[in-house]
């Protein structure tokens, strides 16, 4: 029996990068304070202090972050800054913020 020559064609995926927004990594630096690093290398500050004494968050979901132990818990998934609860922060809206000015407070 004789073989077959075959012939395969492999083509290259034209993979886009990450959406620059989305965050890679945090690291909790006190209190409702965060420094946030995104994919495209910038990386600035999340400072959820006043928003989170504000009466505006009672009985939300983002009520139980006012707990330092809770907000210490925060960890990235899927390109987002999350909380075991299921509370997250837009990341767009912070990176937009962080371009700006280096930091993002919520009102």
């Amino acid at each position: 029996m004789r073989a077959s020559a075959t012939t395969e064609t492999y083509q290259t995926l034209d993979i886009k990068p990450a959406a620059p927004w989305r965050v890679f990594g945090i690291k909790v630096e006190s209190a409702y304070r965060l420094e946030v690093f995104f994919m495209d290398g910038s990386s600035g500050w999340v400072d959820l202090g006043l928003w989170l004494r504000s009466k505006r968050i009672d009985g939300s979901i983002f009520e139980p972050l006012r707990g330092e132990d809770f907000f210490r818990r925060a960890e990235v998934a899927l390109g987002a800054i999350t909380w075991p609860n299921g509370a997250d922060l837009p990341p767009d809206v912070i990176y937009d913020a962080i371009r700006l000015g280096g930091i993002w407070q919520p009102t």
